[in-house]
């Protein structure tokens, strides 16, 4: 079997699930971009799939990864790859293990019309509403699969099954719907619901980390992604942190064209007055 997963800590996690359990031994395969943010229109052409890829080389100016790490992978390859393999042995399959988040969830839609033709083949572990036990022996409700202990894995396995005939002619056509509406956000609102919404979806977020002193932005940017409900990744808030910036509601010292560490921010003038006077009205 192939595991195939959405996020790079889950590689990992499925290694140590496999030295637990030796029915799931097979390779693990990471489905690397977020589709749930940015640019869907003609993704299905070289056109469109570059078009993302600047969109992206854009945003991870001044990041750790640097730009350079937009373009070092392409998907399309990796489900070439997989399609390869399953054409060469027909007892193989696909597990495609799912979190109830967008991230996921919008992965799942990118491969599906990829696919369609090992229908039986690809099986799907969705593990939304479902309870699990953590560390402390409490339990709870993970929205990602990292969420979630090892051993944990071992009964979650048996949840596994084939994705529906059904479902491989409905859920393409869900794909397709979010190319063509091409939000730039885009958040799970249940089940397999996928809304999008406005570039600034997340701003609200941001700000709630700032105040009127001034902080590291990396230091407002660990803040927002520790407390965000609603998860996205660290490189799109510091994309729109800088947006907010050019839009004066935070104010900056530094040059945000280098790295993240080397600017600071606090609330912009106008965003300022606004949060002291929501603040006194409060206290009123």
């Amino acid at each position: 079997m192939i595991h195939i997963v959405f996020n790079e800590s889950e590689t990992d996690l499925m290694k140590q699930v496999m030295e637990m359990d030796e029915t799931l031994v097979g390779e693990v395969v990471q489905i690397k971009d977020d589709f749930a943010v940015g640019p869907l229109a003609g993704i299905d052409t070289e056109e469109g799939w570059q078009a993302r890829v600047e969109w992206w080389r854009g945003l991870l100016q001044g990041s750790p990864a640097g730009d350079s790490l937009a373009g070092t992978f392409d998907d399309r390859e990796t489900v070439k790859e997989l399609k390869a393999k399953l054409a060469e042995d027909p007892a193989l399959e696909l597990w495609i293990w799912m979190g109830q988040n967008q991230h996921d969830v919008s992965g799942y839609y990118w491969l599906m019309p990829q696919l369609r033709e090992y229908q039986g083949r690809v099986m799907i572990l969705y593990l939304n509403n479902l309870p699990f036990i953590n560390e402390k022996g409490h339990i709870f409700y993970p929205s990602w699969l990292h969420e979630i202990q090892a051993k944990e894995f071992i009964k979650a396995k048996k949840l596994a099954r084939p994705i529906t005939l059904s479902e491989f002619e409905i859920d393409p056509d869900e794909w397709k719907k979010m190319m063509e509406e091409n939000a730039v956000v885009r958040i799970l609102e249940g089940g397999k619901k996928i809304a999008g919404k406005e570039e600034n979806f997340y701003d609200s977020e941001i700000l709630k980390n700032i105040t009127g002193e001034w902080q590291k932005a990396t230091r407002v940017l660990s803040n927002t992604l520790h407390r965000m409900k609603i998860k996205t990744g660290d490189v799109f808030i510091m994309w729109r942190m800088k947006e907010l910036i050019n839009q004066g509601k935070i104010q900056v010292t530094g040059d945000v064209n280098k790295a993240w560490k080397d600017f600071d921010v606090k609330l912009g003038g106008a965003k300022q007055e606004e949060t002291v006077a929501e603040e006194n009205s409060a206290e009123g």
